[in-house]
Formats: C-alpha cells, sequence, structure tokens
C-alpha cells in the first residue's frame, strides 16, 4: 500500500537512516570500522540520522573520563554532525549514561526517553524500547536502580576501569551474537504490538521506531509503519526512511549496501 500522505517534491527530500544496537566494544573491532564507513557513507546522503541505543556496549560519563575505544566511531558522528546532518542518540539500556561529551564536543542531539520527531518529512515517535510494553518487569525494577541520581553518583566514586569491567560482566551481551533467542523474540513481539496500538491511536504519526529486540521489522497500519531496524552487532543492518512509501532495512556488507533484508 502506498503512503497515505504523499508529500510534495518528495525526490528532493534526503532519506533518513537509523542504526540500532551496534554494542560498540563487546567484539572484535571489525564491527566499529563498519560503523565508522557507514556513517561517512551516509553524511552527503542522509537528512537525519538516529542512533537508536545501544550504539555502545557500555557508556558512562565520568566528569574526567569517558570509556575508550570509540575514538573513531566518535570522530565519525562528529563529521556526519560537521557537514549539517542532525544526529539523534536515544540512549539504550546500555549507554543510557551519555551525557554531555556526547552533546556538546559530538554535537549529537542525546536523548533518555521516548522522543517526537522527523524523519524525511515523516511525523515519527523514536524509543529504543527497553521496559516498554508488556512483560520485562524484573528489567524495569532494576533499571529504576540503575538510572537513578543516587546509583549514578555513587557509581562515579568506582574508578573507571573497574566501573568498565564490572559493565562487562553484567551486559551478557555475547549471549546475543548468535540468532535471536525465545526472549528476544517475546520483547520483539510485545513491541510490535505496542508500535500497532500507538499507531491506531494517534493517526498524527506516520512511524513509530524502536529497536532493542535485534530483530529487523517492517510492519504496515494502514499505511503508517512500525520499523525496527535489527542489529548492527549482529546483521550490521540499518534502516532507511524517504519521504514516501514503506522505510526498508539494508545491510552493510564489504563497504557499501550489499543487500536489502526487508
Amino acid at each position: 500500500m502506498s503512503d497515505r500522505n504523499p508529500r510534495p517534491n518528495a525526490r528532493a527530500v534526503k532519506p533518513a537512516y537509523v542504526v540500532s544496537d551496534a554494542h560498540l566494544g563487546a567484539a572484535p573491532g571489525a564491527r566499529a570500522a563498519d560503523l565508522v564507513a557507514w556513517l561517512r557513507h551516509v553524511r552527503g546522503r542522509a537528512s537525519h540520522v538516529v542512533l537508536n541505543g545501544d550504539i555502545f556496549d557500555f557508556w558512562f560519563e565520568y566528569r574526567c573520563a569517558i570509556p575508550r575505544g570509540h575514538v573513531r566511531v566518535l570522530g565519525a558522528v562528529a563529521e556526519v554532525v560537521d557537514a549539517g546532518v542532525p544526529v539523534t542518540f536515544l540512549g539504550g539500556n546500555h549507554d543510557w549514561w551519555g551525557g554531555s561529551c556526547l552533546a556538546e564536543e559530538i554535537g549529537v542531539s542525546f536523548h533518555r526517553a521516548p522522543i517526537r520527531t522527523s524523519l524525511a518529512g515523516r511525523n515519527a515517535c523514536i524509543a529504543h524500547g527497553d521496559g516498554l510494553g508488556r512483560g520485562d518487569y524484573g528489567y524495569r525494577v532494576a533499571s529504576g536502580i540503575l538510572r537513578s541520581r543516587a546509583f549514578r553518583r555513587a557509581f562515579r566514586w568506582i574508578h573507571p576501569d573497574l566501573g568498565g569491567r564490572l559493565a562487562t560482566v553484567l551486559s551478557r551481551t555475547d549471549s546475543h551474537e548468535g540468532h535471536a533467542g525465545e526472549g528476544s523474540r517475546r520483547r520483539a513481539r510485545a513491541l510490535e504490538a505496542l508500535a500497532v496500538r500507538e499507531l491506531e491511536r494517534d493517526e498524527t504519526l506516520d512511524i513509530v521506531v524502536f529497536g532493542h529486540t535485534h530483530i529487523p521489522a517492517v510492519v504496515e497500519v494502514a499505511g503508517r509503519y512500525y520499523l525496527n531496524a535489527g542489529t548492527w552487532m549482529r546483521e550490521r543492518s540499518y534502516a532507511v526512511v524517504e519521504a514516501s512509501g514503506p522505510p526498508r532495512i539494508e545491510r552493510w556488507e564489504g563497504g557499501s549496501p550489499s543487500s536489502r533484508l526487508i
């Protein structure tokens, strides 16, 4: 089905790009090198770039230190910003603790809660997706503690080396390196149901975007769409949103877009 509200001069509007769940720092550096190449590829093609959470497997900004190992990625993000392309970063369950370094030094618009924005001229609601929808109750309790002001103040007193090591042990990212398990599929169903309900409730929305599940999705709801870019970590997947028509999921491989997943 075609887009319900075709925009004038749609071909003149550059697409928006969405990527999530790279979990940089939890696996070999090729993942980061590929993301740098992708960012440089899209900076001249995009009207908007969305980093939809868990780009880093651990990110916590101490007053005088930030996690090492991400300099080239951060530099590539800054290049996108310097090219005049807005970059929106939604904190995920691994990098919710971003702050002034990302916002002031790199230049992204950093958010810790769902936002409403425009993607290629289309009204969008974007969230990483952790803690949303039905279920995940244990995570919600833990998240309330880990994101509290008291916890953040206490964590700053832990040496960055120890804090990073503790986060690595607790992250369990290696359990997602293979195919998505039943837990991920269950979360994917819950987030899809939430997105569909939101699209049915709010007819001003054109697109709802989540991440978190590591499972790509494009689901149509009467000419509007639920979109999940999947995981850069496993698939090198990302989403493309154009001014009209359904979003699509592509895969980055060998230094260029090599295939369309959805």
